[in-house]
């Protein structure tokens, strides 16, 4: 496997996560005012947005390539980004998906901020998601010690 580099994109680099999310097929899009985090294999093989909200982060577009999935991008990718960032960090996921991020630290969550709260509910009249969280800087990490947050 070739080695793998995390890094944001930049100015015009964000076209590129757009560009990643169309091959694969997805409608997913690139956040306007969110700090977009790729992983690269040469190509671009991972990407994920973050965006501030509250006194944290609210993580969309995670998406791995599926020949890439299995191998631990994905939570890498999150690690790396988290990494660079304080407070918790947000999603909304599938239900089928809660193992996946069970594993990567995430833990279901029922206080939302008020606009992640307001948007949940909005999302909620067509799909079925769940609301996770991550207070930690790394799924390895535990309450208490110095790299808790």
């Amino acid at each position: 496997m070739p080695p793998l580099q995390f890094t944001p994109l930049t100015g015009l680099q964000r076209r590129l996560l757009d560009h990643f999310y169309k091959q694969h097929g997805t409608r997913m899009r690139a956040a306007a005012e969110g700090q977009l985090w790729v992983a690269r294999a040469q190509a671009i093989i991972a990407g994920m947005s973050l965006t501030p909200v509250a006194q944290g982060h609210w993580l969309t577009g995670l998406l791995v390539a599926p020949q890439w999935r299995g191998r631990g991008v994905a939570g890498q990718l999150i690690d790396a980004a988290l990494a660079q960032t304080g407070g918790p960090t947000w999603l909304f996921c599938h239900p089928d998906l809660l193992p996946f991020y069970l594993r990567l630290g995430f833990s279901p969550c029922q206080n939302l901020p008020e606009a992640l709260a307001m948007r949940l509910a909005r999302y909620q009249r067509s799909k079925n998601l769940l609301a996770m969280v991550r207070n930690q800087s790394s799924a390895t990490s535990s309450p208490g010690n110095s790299t808790s947050v």
